[in-house]
């Protein structure tokens, strides 16, 4: 009995450890992984780190000065990726990850600059939701905001 009491233990302290091992660099690798399907429309590899109804949203500002959001999903994502038209580059540049974990859940954090065929059109911030899966880790939420002012232009 006491055998039986010292096993489920140690395996508790293993899978609470288990959770504990997923690391800023492992958060940064999802994010990774994601956008290198993005800029090569590799939509399959994209959806490897997608949670299947992934929600997408978009704040932005229109020239009225009105703020907006756009809800979306990431069905939506992968098919104006997989229908982007051959000449058209899109290239999404993070300058930086803010990366937040507790247990199986994460936030990463990525400003970024956006360019299309080599010109510069805005800026803004991804706000990604990671959550373990028994699969691994993957990208539950989604929300970016869009803004052409106050961008610092390369």
């Amino acid at each position: 009995m006491k055998f039986l009491v010292y096993l489920s233990l140690l395996l508790s302290s293993f899978f609470i450890s288990a959770q504990d091992n997923f690391t800023e660099a492992n958060a940064r690798g999802v994010i990774d992984l994601f956008f290198e399907g993005f800029h090569e429309g590799d939509t399959v590899k994209m959806r490897s780190v997608m949670a299947e109804n992934l929600p997408t949203q978009t704040v932005f500002a229109t020239k009225d000065g009105m703020n907006m959001i756009q809800d979306g999903t990431g069905s939506d994502l992968l098919k104006a990726i997989s229908t982007r038209p051959e000449d058209q580059n899109w290239d999404e540049r993070l300058l930086d990850y803010k990366v937040q974990i507790d247990g199986n859940l994460a936030h990463v954090w990525t400003p970024y600059e956006f360019w299309y065929n080599g010109q510069f059109s805005h800026c803004g911030a991804n706000a990604f939701t990671l959550a373990k899966f028994d699969e691994g880790w993957k990208i539950v939420h989604l929300i970016d905001s869009r803004r052409r002012s106050s961008c610092k232009e390369e």
